[in-house]
């Protein structure tokens, strides 16, 4: 909700003088940002995140209502991208479909301006199979393209969760590491180090530790 303290409390009085003939109705996203006397007054309803499966028919509802041309991989896509959001959902389509023509994985991600999955998929693969050579390798190509690490960070915490490869333990380890790094840079530490260490630390996970005791 982007409406100032004060412009909140003129509503309250507006609520309070027309309470008997006028129901108000309020959507946001984050109800700690709404003010306490008129979160008082309302009944609130919490709602849960649209299931990827009900995003999917939606999208499959428009596309074919408004004959959009579209590719398997572009509306998981952008299903993946929206997060259980509906109406970013939507938009992503429409926006992609407008830009590019075709609703493909590589056209969502470029119009979204995300790192493609399949690349943060790459890296945490190369993590857990202790490849670190070649997950920083991959790293690079990512960070050359002009991404944030803010965005890196924050599509492979989305695909770690998805990986049914790693075993529960793994994935709840990397998940800790990720989140860790995903604090430090909301903090302002958002450079290639910084990822690079993270890197590191998710592929040590899989090295032998006899390779880092001292002789």
């Amino acid at each position: 909700m982007r409406m100032t303290p004060g412009a909140q409390q003129a509503l309250r009085r507006t609520m309070e003088i027309y309470a008997n003939t006028t129901r108000f109705c309020f959507a946001c996203n984050q109800s700690n940002k709404i003010i306490e006397p008129i979160q008082s007054r309302c009944a609130i309803l919490r709602f849960g995140r649209v299931s990827d499966e009900e995003l999917l028919r939606r999208l499959v509802e428009i596309c074919q209502a408004e004959h959009v041309e579209y590719a398997d991989e572009g509306l998981a896509a952008i299903v993946f991208t929206a997060e259980g959001d509906m109406r970013q959902a939507v938009n992503n389509l429409q926006s992609t479909w407008t830009g590019q023509g075709f609703v493909s994985a590589e056209n969502v991600f470029k119009v979204c301006d995300q790192p493609h999955p399949m690349v943060m998929h790459e890296i945490l693969a190369a993590c857990h199979k202790g490849e670190v050579d070649a997950a920083l390798d991959k790293l690079d190509e990512v960070w050359s393209l002009g991404y944030s690490s803010l965005d890196i960070v924050t599509t492979m915490f989305r695909v770690v969760k998805t990986m049914d490869t790693l075993p529960e333990a793994v994935k709840l380890e990397f998940i800790r590491e990720i989140g860790w790094t995903h604090m430090k840079t909301l903090e302002g530490v958002g450079t290639l180090l910084q990822l690079s260490g993270l890197v590191a630390r998710l592929s040590k996970q899989a090295m032998d530790p006899k390779l880092f005791v001292l002789k």
